[in-house]
């Protein structure tokens, strides 16, 4: 009994599902745009948003210029946002815009556009281009609509990128210093010094700035290496004024210059001593 009560209501699924297609299918073919739009409607608020997506598909062109034209192109975008196909609802959200500049729901539109870039924004280890772009399209927001509600919500998700960018560059910096490039991480140690002053990373960097500048001098040939110890130290006198003295102050560092070129270094020596 529980085996034929089990195929009864499978049975009867099955049909209610052929029935709702069947019906779903009249309804597209249908010549009421009125009943149409109102179905679209009922599927958007239902968060049926393909078959809503059909129905705002083929009503667009009866519709365009109307009030209803205005609902569907906002709702054909918030569909596709839904339904976190984000890049789609972009273009979608930013067409809205274009053809109804004056409409009610310009402005969580453009904020709406500017999430899906922060929504597209890759893992720290992947490259942070979408990330740049995110900030821009939420900035871009800010300072169209200086007075939002939204602002708030902007500055914060602008805050989570820029975080994500500075660390990923600086597991970029940390890479080559790890790998012993020292080159390409003195390069990068410096630009990131330059791009992001602030950053918490800060006495990290310095540190490892100072020590690949000595590394490099130590594995140059010869006759580059008392130029190159040179510079090492140089930086490491500019550098040290940057972040707390006591953090470099016993540093082995100091003791490889040193021992190697005591005389060059008699002040620095009193300074350590």
């Amino acid at each position: 009994m529980r085996k034929n009560g089990f195929f009864i209501t499978i049975g009867i699924t099955f049909l209610l599902v052929l029935a709702s297609c069947s019906n779903y299918n009249r309804l597209l073919k249908s010549t009421d745009n009125e009943y149409k739009y109102n179905a679209a409607m009922m599927y958007y608020k239902q968060k049926d948003y393909n078959r809503a997506l059909q129905l705002f598909d083929v009503l667009q062109s009866a519709y365009r210029g109307k009030p209803q034209g205005e609902d569907i192109a906002y709702c054909t975008a918030e569909c596709y946002y839904n339904m976190k196909d984000y890049e789609i609802a972009s273009h979608y959200y930013k067409r809205y815009v274009v053809n109804y500049p004056f409409a009610k729901n310009v402005e969580p539109a453009l904020f709406r556009s500017a999430c899906c870039y922060y929504l597209e924004s890759p893992n720290i280890s992947l490259d942070q281009t979408e990330s740049h772009t995110a900030i821009s399209e939420l900035q871009s927001f800010i300072d169209i609509y200086p007075q939002s509600a939204l602002v708030d919500s902007a500055n914060k998700l602008i805050d989570t990128l820029r975080y994500k960018i500075t660390e990923k560059e600086y597991n970029t910096c940390m890479l080559y210093y790890k790998m012993e490039e020292y080159q390409a991480a003195i390069t990068s140690f410096e630009n990131f010094m330059k791009e992001y002053p602030a950053t918490e990373h800060r006495e990290d960097i310095i540190n490892c700035m100072v020590l690949t500048y000595y590394n490099y001098a130590k594995k140059s040939v010869q006759e580059k290496q008392r130029e190159r110890y040179e510079l090492a130290l140089e930086k490491y006198n500019t550098l040290k004024y940057m972040c707390r003295f006591e953090y470099l102050r016993y540093n082995r560092l100091h003791l490889y210059f040193f021992r190697r070129y005591p005389a060059l270094y008699q002040d620095t020596w009193k300074l350590l001593d």
